[in-house]
């Protein structure tokens, strides 16, 4: 049975025990990534189908390339034209919300959980858990870790290997540990790419 003062403590950002919690949703996740992580997912959507009951949200079009790790499920809700590559990890304690249009490279993980500095209170096993926000239009480079409580904004590309541990607005490239803005996405890109895929359109090699 769900513990109301521990849930509601969790998802206000507050210290709570994740033992005293009470949600099944720990259980309902794990069996169903295990079964779709060794599933022949290729060949066979419907270890996919049972993981997506899961989740907050999980439209149609999404995907998702196993291994993958979630803590709960039902706190991430993925929007339309997601994909993820190889071993996405989510520690969703509290919630994880996609935009429309996110593409994550091999090695994304997304962290909502952290635990109190003083060693002492960490000791007794509480910790607390901070939402983190993703736009539309994004693309996140191959081993990215995103700490609790970011929010990146649309139509923005991460680097590799970038620690993202503050917000990150919309309209840029960003990189680096820790994270920052290199520049923003201009024109230039816009005109630089729609050449490229007109080439491609056009048989050009």
């Amino acid at each position: 049975m769900k513990n109301e003062f521990e849930w509601n403590r969790m998802m206000n950002e507050k210290l709570y025990s994740p033992a005293k919690v009470g949600d099944d949703s720990w259980d309902r996740v794990h069996i169903a990534q295990k079964k779709f992580n060794e599933s022949e997912f290729w060949h066979d959507r419907s270890a996919f189908e049972e993981l997506k009951k899961c989740f907050g949200k999980a439209p149609e079009d999404m995907v998702l390339v196993p291994p993958v790790y979630f803590d709960h499920g039902d706190r991430v809700f993925f929007g339309n034209h997601f994909y993820a590559n190889t071993d996405l990890t989510i520690l969703d304690e509290n919630n994880v919300i996609f935009g429309d249009n996110v593409f994550l490279a091999p090695h994304v993980s997304i962290y909502t959980a952290g635990h109190p500095i003083d060693a002492d209170i960490r000791n007794t096993e509480v910790e607390y858990a901070k939402p983190v926000k993703i736009g539309s239009n994004v693309w996140i480079g191959g081993n990215v870790v995103i700490n609790p409580g970011v929010t990146i904004g649309d139509d923005v590309v991460i680097g590799s290997g970038s620690v993202v541990t503050k917000d990150i607005p919309s309209h840029v490239v960003a990189a680096g540990n820790p994270c920052k803005v290199i520049r923003a996405i201009t024109e230039q890109d816009t005109e630089f790419w729609k050449k490229q895929y007109e080439e491609y359109l056009n048989g050009t090699e």
